[in-house]
């Protein structure tokens, strides 16, 4: 079991005396008046082709950035979600003319910053490389090389990506909540998967490429040592001749909230924590005159560690490290949001929390002091985001994009400030849903559905693909837990055979995180363990336990086995525990029949006679174990395992797994990897003091 190292960040108090008077700490200091806002606009110059250049012209540095950025608007892709992704990424394997060495190492000698996008590029570098280095970047972008080379690696390592999260609850969610918001029709709503990226060929990322990658829509925005005339020459030069087609912008289809307020729960079995989002859809132009009311009220709601849903589940309740909430604005449908990771044993009572403190600010009105702090964040944080130059051009795109007043950004604080608390009450009402919003919960179902169900919502059960799925039933169940391991044993090889097995060493490799593993397991009976992880032949990783106590040895640190490990690890009366099931010191329950990938499998709760209770999986079909789950206690901190098992092949007279997708998950966040056994031997003869 890896080691989890937690760093404390510490907090650095300083204090003040003054001559004349005390300071009161009980009172928060007032706010200051709203600053005047005063910012030179851009110069702005239209290419033929259709380009929008915009120059904020900064001499402070010698340096130069530029962006380049396409208005496309939402893109449909359906069956073949996540090619413009791929496109984006193959934008930056070379180009017709270079190959992708010589790119990066032209872009390397000058010391610059090039990066590509399906969005469009940007590019960073000292004044006297600028030209030259943007002139790279405008070539990336139109003459792409698109080799089939380049596709398969892309394609390959998206693969790996979304196999290393799909047991990530996280991950999951940011998925689902947008595709049961929107329906996964919309292109708002859909998500890259495996099956999606299989779709895709290199002849969809050249359609994607000439559909998308154009002059159309697009806008140009230098910023630093270059003046207006220089930064317009450069884009004629090198821009001023590219064509491509004519973008317009997609009509969406209006999608409504749900009539009433619903839970749609995610299933994650292996997740310690659950991800909650009271989420609802909004039409919200930076245009509507509600724009600066909503971007208040949700400051208070949940913008930051001083509103009410952080003091609420965090500081009042300890549900969780932090809850927020957000609210989008667009031309098309966004989103309101409120969040919050919470323990699994929590959930309910966080929800609970959540849409209270919502319900609140929709009925009773905020005070005075709430507003005026809110006000004041925003005034400072707006003032202090005008020392940078880019800003101004942001501004000046946004006005084009979204049809905005001319004086936009310059009123824009005294829009904020004319904000009462009234309009923050109305706003609350019209955007922030509560008797028709969305709950989504991604965790173990096993554990928050009971407790979620008694909130008095509809549940509604949804894969991880955002599809829905039936509620699962014991119905099926026909065979006791006894039944259910002798059926194991049988297949495994049986009971005789599998007692003659005193010693087992499996060799087996693994990927974590890009770099390639070597582990090696040694058991020996009843109950010694011992795994090696190595990097290089080196050493990363140590596991013991002698049948008495264990170390961990990770990095060069040490630390002893905790009372609950250790505990753990006597309950374990075998190599394979399944033969001292019925002994009369295990409790064992069959507790429903559930799917491990896409298939059915007994679900079989076991609690020793010290208390310690995991869950194993038997394929309702063939017998074999499928997916072990248990919880381990490590510094203060549950760690809990979940190991799917696959791949069995016979060695000598029994038959063992040779693939283990291993899910580690703590309240820090998760660790997936892929563990493939290349050599079991049985019965080999090992010393008792390897265990040491």
């Amino acid at each position: 079991m890896k080691k989890i190292f937690i760093a404390a960040t510490g907090l650095l108090f300083v204090t003040a005396t003054m001559a004349q008077s005390a300071l009161d700490r009980s009172q928060r200091p007032k706010p200051g008046p709203a600053p005047v806002i005063s910012f030179k606009d851009p110069v702005m110059y239209k290419l033929p082709n259709g380009i929008t250049v915009l120059v904020v012209e900064n001499h402070k540095l010698p340096k130069v950035s530029a962006t380049y950025s396409i208005d496309a608007g939402p893109i449909t892709e359906g069956s073949k979600a996540g090619t413009l992704d791929i496109m984006g990424q193959m934008l930056g394997e070379g180009t017709t003319k270079m190959t992708k060495a010589q790119f990066d190492e032209a872009v390397d000698q000058m010391g610059a910053d090039v990066s590509l996008s399906a969005g469009g590029g940007s590019v960073g570098a000292l004044t006297r490389y600028f030209d030259k280095a943007f002139t790279l970047m405008t070539e990336a972008l139109k003459s792409p090389a698109f080799t089939q080379e380049s596709f398969d690696k892309i394609k390959s390592q998206t693969l790996t990506d979304l196999k290393s999260n799909e047991k990530s609850a996280k991950a999951i969610s940011a998925n689902v909540v947008s595709a049961l918001a929107y329906g996964l029709d919309h292109p708002n709503g859909e998500f890259t998967t495996e099956a999606t990226v299989n779709n895709i060929t290199l002849d969809d990322v050249k359609k994607a490429y000439a559909a998308y990658i154009t002059p159309s829509r697009g806008y140009l925005t230098f910023v630093g040592d270059i003046t207006p005339a220089q930064a317009k020459a450069l884009a004629e030069k090198t821009l001023a001749t590219w064509k491509g087609v004519a973008l317009t912008l997609p009509q969406l289809k209006t999608v409504a909230n749900p009539d009433k307020t619903e839970i749609d729960l995610v299933d994650v079995p292996n997740a310690v924590q659950s991800e909650i989002t009271v989420t609802n859809l909004v039409s919200l132009p930076m245009s509507s005159p509600d724009y600066f009311p909503v971007l208040l009220t949700n400051q208070i709601l949940g913008g930051g560690g001083d509103a009410r849903l952080f003091m609420n589940l965090r500081e009042h309740h300890g549900f969780t490290y932090g809850s927020y909430s957000r609210v989008n604005a667009g031309r098309f449908q966004t989103t309101f949001g409120a969040t919050a990771s919470v323990r699994n044993d929590k959930v309910d009572s966080a929800v609970a929390e959540i849409l209270h403190e919502i319900d609140t600010i929709r009925t009773k009105k905020v005070s005075a002091d709430e507003l005026a702090n809110a006000k004041a964040i925003y005034n400072g944080s707006f003032a202090l985001g005008l020392e940078n130059p880019a800003r101004t051009a942001g501004f000046a795109s946004n006005i084009l994009i979204n049809n905005l007043p001319k004086d936009f950004y310059r009123t824009y604080l005294q829009k904020i400030n004319a904000v009462t608390v009234d309009d923050v009450q109305r706003v609350a009402q019209k955007y922030f849903n509560y008797s028709n919003t969305r709950i989504v919960v991604v965790g173990k179902a096993a554990t928050v559905q009971a407790g979620l169900a008694k909130l008095g919502y509809e549940v509604k059960m949804y894969d991880k693909n955002a599809k829905p799925v039936a509620t699962k039933s014991t119905a099926a169940v026909n065979m006791t837990a006894d039944q259910v391991v002798q059926k194991f044993i049988t297949v495994s090889g049986g009971a005789d055979e599998l007692k003659k097995i005193n010693s087992m060493v499996m060799t087996a490799s693994m990927t974590i995180q890009g770099m390639q593993l070597d582990a090696v397991s040694k058991k020996l009976a009843p109950n010694m363990e011992l795994t090696e992880i190595s990097m290089n032949g080196q050493v990363a990783m140590k596991e013991v336990f002698d049948g008495t106590t264990g170390y961990q040895a990770q990095m060069g640190n040490k630390s002893d086995m905790g009372a609950d490990e250790i505990a753990q690890k006597k309950d374990v009366k075998g190599i394979f525990p399944q033969l001292f099931y019925n002994d009369g010191s295990y409790k064992l329950e069959v507790a429903g029949i559930e799917k491990v990938g896409d298939a059915d499998a007994y679900k079989v709760k076991i609690t020793t006679a010290a208390g310690n209770e995991s869950t194993e999986y038997y394929d309702a079909a063939t017998g074999y174990l499928v997916k072990q789950e248990s919880v381990v206690k490590q510094g203060g901190m549950e760690i809990q395992q979940s190991t799917e098992l696959s791949n069995y092949k016979k060695v000598g007279t029994v038959m063992l797994p040779f693939t283990y997708n291993v899910s580690v998950q703590t309240p820090q966040g998760n660790q997936d990897f892929t563990m493939e056994a290349k050599e079991y031997k049985l019965n080999e003869a090992i010393a008792a003091d390897e265990f040491k």
